[in-house]
């Protein structure tokens, strides 16, 4: 138990003192998935939205796909993107592997499904009345699109906490495609677990918490937009 409480004490000292190398890894995992999330934003709320108001064909693969993908492992997904990005390579003239944005990329594809499945989850529990009446209105197929958005926002919003806290608690995208580069692309999933390995359990300890708090507060997020969407409409 003495191990544990110093090791807190240690852990809560660097975090309240501001240890550059703490929030050096935390100040990168929050930006490396943040431009994750906001690109499958702009990928996925349209696909999504696409998926619950068109018919065309193959859309139930489509659907079935983004569900399944939602669900693979991070390590496989570190995997692909090192195939692509290392020299041998499609896209090895790049030379991103072992920067941050290789991880950005690794994130976007674990961000992606769950962006477009839950957009498309909130989209099609519309009433058909929302895009009836805002055609009736004379409303275009952008503003009837933005429409859609508005009505099923707690739905989008909640896609997109579901994203983000997904990609800043993985490690396997950012230790394969990353390396775990101090000062370069080390996140706190990644810098914890080798802070551990190396014996410095209150460092480890430190960026583990930081992740945990990171991580509850969107899961607060997510269940309080859970409770509240019942009664949006």
């Amino acid at each position: 138990m003495n191990y544990i409480w110093e090791g807190l004490r240690e852990a809560g000292r660097l975090i309240f003192t501001l240890d550059p190398d703490v929030l050096d890894s935390a100040w990168r995992s929050v930006w490396i998935s943040s431009a994750a999330v906001g690109l499958a934003m702009l990928l996925g709320i349209p696909l999504g939205l696409a998926l619950a108001r068109k018919a065309f064909l193959g859309r139930r693969a489509v659907i079935v796909f983004s569900r399944a993908a939602m669900a693979v492992p991070t390590v496989f997904v570190g995997v692909v993107c090192y195939a692509i990005f290392n020299r041998s390579g499609p896209l090895g003239p790049l030379e991103i592997l072992m920067t941050p944005w290789a991880i950005v990329v690794g994130e976007l594809l674990l961000a992606l499904p769950i962006i477009i499945s839950l957009t498309h989850n909130a989209v099609a529990s519309l009433d058909v009345r929302v895009g009836e009446t805002a055609w009736t209105l004379g409303a275009g197929r952008l503003r009837r699109c933005a429409t859609y958005i508005s009505e099923a926002r707690s739905g989008v919003a909640l896609a997109t906490l579901t994203a983000f806290a997904r990609c800043v608690t993985e490690l396997g995208v950012a230790m394969i495609v990353g390396g775990n580069l101090p000062g370069r692309t080390q996140t706190l999933a990644t810098a914890a677990a080798q802070e551990n390995s190396k014996g410095e359990f209150a460092r480890g300890l430190a960026m583990g918490i930081l992740l945990l708090c990171i991580s509850l507060g969107v899961t607060c997020l997510i269940a309080r937009l859970g409770r509240e969407r019942p009664t949006s409409g």
